[in-house]
């Protein structure tokens, strides 16, 4: 009630402290306010644990383990200090140490690589550029749904407090799904289809849709870092992502069933991935481009599926055959993905210069050295 931000019935909104605190200062407020005002004095209380060395022991400056938080925004920067208090089960005591702080600036490193890619791909991208979700692809449509799930997710565990988890399901999110999956997918489209190609804007759209969630989502937990991101892209004065609410995600980007039709897909992406890595291993190859798998599936539906994608798009090969012919004894497998086969083959053609596929067109076009894809971009463009 002293202050123009405070609320009017005084009520705090959140007492936040120690475990010590639980007889202490939560206690004697509770005490002095049921009996002056007959209620507690805050509408929520969070308790978090004790900070302990690496090892687990009581820091002490006689023992030489204390870690000074100046130190490390002095040698990491604050919001690998922060960011560690949001990895963090603040419920328990927490551990910090060398190491533990080498693990979360990592965790940081990838992360901010994730946004570097964005504001790459999203340079000079514009409302003319955008796509509406009807016209997009499977693959943004399933990114769009993921972004529906986080959402509901994000809000949830901000309001209950929930830092460990909000952090957890977006560093899954994006360093399996997007960095790992969606960005190695699309990066071909990004980097080689025309400007107007409809798959290159949906994937720029989708990008501006992920830019303006994580952005805000991880504003949070990683201030500085959210607000050199949004202004590298969003200069001014007046600009700022502290100044954003979190966007409205609309509920129909919810998508179950294309949800599940993806995550059939991407089992059988994980046994042609690791059948290549194989090939990668021995040597036979040195890029997935390389090569034009045959991939064995028993089961039909998925067998259709499968051809309803450009599956060779999605395991970033040249080409890929689906067949639903027996299982050769020579294919790769996975124990854990039954059903499916994998039989190495080279892709044949030559390299195109500019997308760096391995297709039989290529040199049989005006531009010398590229396949038919990139000799239209290429026209298109007056080159």
């Amino acid at each position: 009630r002293d202050r123009p931000d405070g609320s009017p019935d005084g009520i705090a909104d959140l007492y936040l402290e120690g475990t010590d605190q639980h007889r202490g200062w939560f206690h004697s407020s509770m005490l002095q306010a049921c009996g002056t005002i007959g209620r507690a004095p805050y509408r929520g209380v969070l308790t978090h644990g004790f900070t302990l060395d690496a090892k687990g022991n009581k820091m002490s400056k006689s023992l030489g383990n204390t870690v000074a938080p100046e130190k490390v925004v002095k040698q990491y920067g604050a919001d690998i200090l922060r960011l560690w208090v949001a990895q963090s089960d603040y419920t328990a005591d927490l551990r910090i140490g060398d190491e533990i702080l080498k693990g979360v600036a990592d965790s940081y490193r990838r992360l901010r690589n994730t946004m570097r890619f964005m504001l790459g791909a999203l340079s000079a991208f514009s409302e003319a550029d955008r796509v509406e979700p009807a016209e997009m692809p499977e693959l943004e449509r399933w990114v769009l749904h993921r972004l529906a799930e986080l959402d509901h997710k994000v809000r949830e565990g901000y309001a209950a407090f929930d830092f460990q988890g909000v952090f957890s399901a977006l560093f899954q999110f994006c360093t399996v799904e997007l960095s790992a999956f969606y960005f190695d997918i699309r990066k071909d489209a990004l980097y080689c289809d025309g400007a107007q190609d409809v798959r290159r804007r949906a994937a720029r759209t989708v990008l501006d849709a992920l830019f303006h969630r994580l952005a805000t989502w991880f504003a949070p937990m990683l201030p500085f870092t959210m607000e050199d991101v949004w202004l590298a892209r969003f200069p001014g004065e007046e600009s700022s992502v502290h100044l954003q609410d979190f966007p409205h995600t609309p509920g129909d980007w919810l998508d179950e069933e294309l949800a599940a039709r993806w995550a059939r897909i991407r089992r059988v992406r994980r046994v042609v991935t690791a059948a290549l890595e194989v090939q990668r291993r021995d040597k036979v190859i040195g890029a997935s481009l390389e090569a034009a798998p045959v991939v064995h599936v028993e089961d039909e539906a998925l067998a259709d599926l499968l051809r309803e994608v450009d599956f060779a798009d999605v395991c970033i090969t040249s080409d890929v055959t689906v067949s639903t012919d027996p299982v050769p004894p020579e294919a790769f497998r996975l124990p854990e993905v039954a059903g499916i086969g994998v039989v190495f083959e080279p892709a044949e053609g030559a390299k195109c210069l500019r997308c760096w596929k391995i297709r039989p067109d290529v040199g049989a076009h005006a531009h010398p050295g590229v396949c038919g894809r990139c000799d239209t971009v290429l026209s298109a463009v007056g080159v």
